[in-house]
């Protein structure tokens, strides 16, 4: 992040997945099969044998996923980093497997089977380890997001999602999200599929599944921050409306006292009601609360309301 740069939520909850323990061995083989899914590319080499290369934009999930793979499969990626004219030189991690240690990784992911004739064969099947416990399914939906997801800040707006390029992937997501009661949708963005969430409380839940406690406490102080402050926009609206009604009334007040001083003449009331006449005549923005505490000796509001009301009626008499 350059100095300055206001760090996205999306990444601010990456970091924090990154930081998280990588956990049983169970569930680092299910975030790596994830990774492997999001960020893999296969490429065969002489004599069938194939080589496994992961692209990472984020160094700090380049480096966890190294950490699993070294400590769950005992294999050892070299790394290398790659620097594009777009979108500002930004740097690629490239983790790549090659020989054996591609080939304890795959038949590690069970994406390989061995014909008659003891050739290496990928499958066309979506692995199924993830699916079986529920440690294993968090730990697969934390890799997609790492490989392959994001969020919106809450301030924004409630929107997450994984884009799909291996046509697996999206079914994989599906499956775990039913198991987990979460509400999704998918639709095909250039040309790829997305599984996405809408609605703060699925995607805290979301987070929450993949770890990100700090991040959910973060989305749900936004949210309750948007509440205050949509809760005060319709206070002031409110109040800006019942200001309107109270104008609007106080202006027929002074007409209908306009008629009875052109009419007969403002002498003619009674002392309280003359009294209370005049200041309105001389306060047309003021409430009847404040035209009360005017008076001599004050009135509260509903007898002022009440004298208000005489006031009117003696108008419409004339």
């Amino acid at each position: 992040m350059r100095t300055g740069e206001r760090q996205s939520f999306a990444a601010r909850v990456r970091d924090e997945l990154i930081r998280l323990p990588a956990g049983k061995p169970c569930c680092m083989l299910s975030e790596i099969s994830a990774l492997t899914q999001t960020s893999g590319h296969l490429a065969f080499r002489g004599g069938g044998w194939l080589s496994v290369s992961y692209r990472l934009e984020d160094a700090g999930v380049a480096r966890r996923l190294f950490q699993m793979l070294k400590k769950r499969l005992g294999v050892n990626p070299t790394l290398h980093f790659t620097q594009t004219s777009r979108l500002g030189g930004r740097r690629t991690c490239v983790l790549t497997l090659s020989g054996e240690d591609a080939r304890t990784l795959l038949d590690a992911l069970h994406m390989t089977e061995t014909d008659e004739d003891g050739q290496m064969h990928l499958k066309r099947t979506v692995p199924r380890h993830p699916m079986t416990r529920q440690c294993c399914r968090k730990a697969f939906l934390r890799g997609a997001f790492l490989g392959a997801g994001t969020v919106t800040n809450p301030e924004k707006g409630y929107h997450f999602e994984w884009k799909a390029d291996d046509e697996h992937l999206p079914q994989m997501l599906e499956k775990l999200l039913e198991k987990c009661d979460l509400p999704f949708h998918t639709y095909v963005r250039s040309g790829q599929q997305v599984v996405y969430l809408k609605g703060a409380q699925q995607i805290a839940d979301v987070l929450a599944l993949m770890g990100a406690g700090q991040s959910v406490l973060q989305m749900e102080n936004t949210r309750i921050h948007k509440q205050l402050r949509a809760a005060a926009v319709r206070a002031a609206n409110c109040d800006e409306h019942n200001g309107e009604r109270m104008l609007d009334a106080a202006q027929k007040q002074a007409e209908a006292i306009r008629q009875i001083s052109l009419k007969q003449g403002l002498f003619t009331l009674p002392p309280a009601l003359r009294e209370l006449a005049r200041l309105r005549l001389e306060n047309p923005d003021l409430s009847l609360k404040e035209l009360g505490e005017m008076m001599d000796p004050p009135v509260g509001k509903s007898g002022v309301n009440h004298r208000m009301r005489r006031l009117m009626e003696v108008a419409e008499e004339i």
